[in-house]
């Protein structure tokens, strides 16, 4: 129920519940299943992504922004940071979070290998699989495969990713 406001009345509206304001109905554990996949937006990287990651990384290594050095090594352009693209694997790029709500701990492990290079102008599309559920104690592990692709359809980055999560009681 929304209500326009009249002069001198309030503005509230007492059906509205902001803890059901979700982007998407919120799963428990139990609802997850191996296969289901949570991809991120594509996006395009530009030298000013590199850049503000250049400042915040304090990672000031010429392979990443000197185009001379980088081509007398042997790139055919300035390398994006790697930790730049594992970047693009965190849960919180994707749908993910959304689907857990309010049953995440913690963000437990990583792992990842870098298969290509990535340059400036490249895009990108990040996904996170569930690979594996278990349980650890009490609580419920979540394995994810992550994977970034690249707009020539190349794996440039791929690992693993544990989360874990509170199990319903009954």
């Amino acid at each position: 129920m929304i209500s326009e406001k009249l002069e001198g009345e309030p503005t509230t509206v007492t059906s509205f519940d902001p803890t059901s304001f979700l982007l998407v109905p919120a799963k428990r554990f139990e609802d997850l299943r191996v296969g289901d996949i949570f991809r991120a937006p594509s996006r395009t990287l530009t030298d000013a992504h590199s850049a503000a990651f250049q400042t915040v990384s304090a990672d000031n290594h010429p392979v990443h922004y000197d185009a001379v050095w980088a081509a007398r090594h042997g790139h055919s352009a300035p390398v994006v940071h790697g930790l730049q693209v594992l970047a693009f694997t965190a849960p919180g790029a994707t749908l993910f979070p959304h689907y857990i709500g309010e049953v995440f701990i913690a963000f437990t492990e990583l792992s990842c290998k870098f298969l290509k290079e990535v340059h400036s102008g490249d895009t990108l599309y990040p996904a996170l699989e569930i690979i594996e559920l278990s349980m650890q104690e009490s609580n419920g592990l979540v394995t994810t495969k992550v994977t970034v692709f690249n707009q020539h359809r190349e794996l440039v980055l791929s690992g693993d990713h544990k989360y874990l999560l509170k199990v319903a009681k009954n």
